[in-house]
């Protein structure tokens, strides 16, 4: 066996110990020491992005859904720092439900992910226009009231719409927005200017675009403008 293949070996036991030999000359003690290390290592990173996600589940399903994104994901980054990044993908293309998992589990983990990608992004905050570090976003269960107290089953009839932001402090903030507010974030973030986004919510909405409407929609501008989340 080259070098290569041993470590290709290695790393395919490391990831399931359970299916795959031990190598020539490596006592089962001895790799399991290995095993051990990584799996922990990997769990902590996961846990820590994910802390409400990982309260929901029982020890024993939480350890074996975590084997299985081991065992099954190929990562595109050596980085622990994007492991979070990596166990999200999985969860979207690779996760294959069991009884008793959360129906809203997928978009509860992106929702805690946003949360870390925001805290870690380098982006710069333009002069003009939409922050980078404000991402509009829109869920199909209320994924900010989520916790071991409160776990829906069936999603509520109107979608829920926050607002997630790094301020000036570094502190990454929530606000809920209404479903227009959401729209006009969306707008905004896409690059179009206030006045045509107003104008084409208004007409998609069926609003009048009169001194009210205007007015209301200065008043949230004026607020995202005030916490850097948009510049005119």
């Amino acid at each position: 066996m080259s070098g290569i293949e041993a470590q290709r070996a290695l790393a395919a036991r490391i990831r399931q110990p359970a299916q795959q030999p031990l190598l020539d000359g490596i006592t089962a003690e001895r790799m399991a020491v290995y095993e051990t290390l990584f799996f922990n290592n990997i769990e902590d990173f996961i846990s820590g992005a994910f802390p409400v996600l990982r309260r929901l589940f029982e020890a024993t399903r939480w350890q074996r859904l975590v084997r299985c994104f081991i065992a099954e994901h190929q990562a595109h980054t050596p980085y622990f720092l994007q492991i979070s990044q990596e166990f999200l993908a999985w969860l979207q293309q690779g996760y294959v439900a069991e009884a008793g998992d959360p129906p809203f589990m997928l978009e509860l983990a992106h929702y805690e992910w946003v949360e870390l990608a925001l805290d870690v992004s380098d982006a710069l905050v333009p002069a003009q226009g939409w922050s980078p570090l404000a991402w509009p976003l829109a869920y199909q269960w209320p994924v900010q009231r989520i916790g071991v107290d409160y776990q829906p089953l069936t999603p509520p009839a109107e979608p829920t719409c926050l607002l997630v932001w790094r301020d000036a402090q570094d502190k990454v903030r929530f606000m809920q927005l209404s479903p227009f507010a959401y729209q006009l974030a969306a707008r905004l973030q896409a690059g179009t200017e206030a006045a045509p986004a107003l104008h084409e919510l208004a007409q998609q909405n069926g609003l009048n675009p009169d001194a009210t409407y205007f007015a209301n929609a200065q008043s949230l501008l004026d607020d995202w403008q005030r916490l850097a989340i948009w510049q005119p």
